[in-house]
């Protein structure tokens, strides 16, 4: 797509709007459901990446388990021993091979068998039908790789529980009075790495994400987007009150960069971060119920660059993308960047037409279907607002100048302590996707979370608590 006059002058106008937000440098994805196969696998479905720099850290939080319902117990949703979750990390502007690569993995010990017929009093291991008194406890290991060497950065830590209710905090967690939020956060699950490696901490919390996902798919029928003839309707969060399972990192700048950082855009302490989930290739299952997992690990899941496989990768390709690695993006779904199917189907939706939300942009139908550079630009960070870097690997990776302050899309924070963050991501994709414009001008609805994000590193809020706080009617 050929860049009219406009270009430069609105996407700084609009992006500076945006940016004047800003807290500290950051940048986010969102991934939930997006593929056939994935589909059918939660365990394994990456759901957000954010990374960010706050201070002296680059915090980078990859959620996971997308649509957790609070009460969904006994057997609570969690992350599964059998996957590989991992966190790359890319640097400078033309490699999209791995400078540092994040493994976690994760083991539960299962609860003594204990004969149904012996009367043991509770709590008796397996024999028991409140999972929280079984004594099962989930535990990962996380490993750094860099320059070819493997280094365990901590083992058996354990991962926060469920938030089931205020009997589980009091009478198992043992949790102070403030309760489970403060509880899940505590040392015990909030660990610090060794040799100046930064913190880390794992367990499940409220999905930061919020869209109105349920008038987008049918359709996109986006109720800011629906004028006469259609009907009117009301915007809703379908994220709200969901949880998921997320890995959060704080790392030392000079640890991400691979060297001091300093002040100002430059491409060189450019990096760019994406999050996998793999599985072995092969699954036996056993006539006694267990299994075993066999084999190379095969990537099953990735999220990198906000909504990428949601609203730009056709259906017939969602899970070959998931599968695929970054530095292969451009030879094998280039033209879906350039091609943007959303416009098509936004066209066949009537969105275009006479009187609808889109009609003003009509006329640039034929340069909204093709040759559209000006995503690329965009994701690359070529605008001046965006320090004009000259970024030539394009992928599905987070790109984060660790010297820059965060102006969308190079880094996008949460709000701490708010309900917001920098920038909507749904409305600034469909906007830049269907208009050619950097801004905020179509959207959703929906702007802002459910649940308060917390001032302090993980994050994300706490999870939403089974007992008081679930989905019901």
């Amino acid at each position: 797509m050929k860049k009219p006059a406009w270009w430069t002058r609105a996407a700084i106008a609009a992006v500076t709007a945006i940016g004047a937000l800003a807290l500290p440098d950051a940048a986010h994805a969102a991934s939930h459901r997006e593929a056939p196969a994935i589909a059918r696998d939660p365990s394994a479905d990456n759901t957000d990446l954010h990374a960010w720099v706050q201070g002296s850290n680059l915090v980078i939080l990859a959620s996971y388990v997308p649509f957790q319902p609070p009460a969904g117990g006994p057997n609570y949703h969690s992350f599964s021993d059998d996957v590989l979750y991992e966190i790359h990390l890319v640097r400078g502007p033309t490699s999209l091979e791995d400078a540092i690569t994040y493994q976690v993995r994760f083991a539960t010990t299962m609860p003594d068998y204990v004969d149904p017929a012996a009367g043991m009093p509770t709590p008796a291991g397996g024999n028991e039908f409140f999972a929280q008194i079984s004594g099962a406890v989930q535990t990962y290991t996380l490993v750094k790789i860099e320059n070819g060497v493997t280094t365990t950065l901590i083992s058996n830590a354990p991962v926060a529980p469920p938030n089931i209710g205020p009997r589980t905090n009091a009478q198992v967690y043992q949790a102070p009075p403030s309760g489970y939020p403060a509880y899940s956060v505590s040392s015990t699950f909030l660990r610090s790495l060794p040799g100046n490696e930064g913190r880390v901490w794992v367990g499940p919390r409220d999905d930061g994400f919020y869209a109105d996902l349920g008038h987008l798919y049918d359709l996109g029928g986006l109720c800011p987007l629906m004028v006469q003839p259609n009907p009117p309707c009301t915007a809703r969060n379908h994220l709200g009150g969901y949880n998921v399972q997320t890995i959060a990192l704080e790392i030392p700048l000079a640890r991400a960069n691979g060297g001091p950082v300093t002040q100002g855009p430059s491409n060189a302490q450019t990096v760019g971060i994406w999050a996998s989930a793999s599985r072995r290739k092969v699954r036996v299952l056993r006539a006694n119920g267990t299994h075993d997992e066999l084999g190379p690990w095969v990537q099953v899941s990735r999220v990198g660059l906000p909504l990428i496989n949601d609203i730009v990768i056709g259906l017939q390709d969602k899970d070959r993308y998931n599968a695929s690695h970054p530095r292969n993006d451009m030879a094998n779904f280039g033209a879906y960047i350039l091609n943007p199917v959303l416009v098509r189907n936004a066209e066949y939706a009537g969105l275009y037409g006479a009187g609808q939300p889109l009609a003003a942009y009509a006329a640039q139908l034929p340069e909204l279907k093709t040759n559209r550079t000006d995503i690329i630009d965009v994701i690359n960070l070529a605008l001046p607002i965006l320090g004009s870097h000259t970024i030539s690997s394009v992928a599905d990776v987070l790109r984060v100048d660790l010297g820059m302050q965060s102006i969308y899309p190079n880094g996008r924070p949460l709000i701490p302590g708010n309900t917001i963050e920098q920038t909507d991501v749904t409305d600034i994709s469909l906007t830049l996707v269907l208009t050619g414009t950097v801004g905020l001008n179509i959207g959703d609805g929906v702007g802002a979370n459910d649940r308060s994000f917390l001032n302090t590193f993980p994050y994300l809020a706490p999870p939403w608590e089974g007992a008081n706080e679930s989905h019901y009617r």
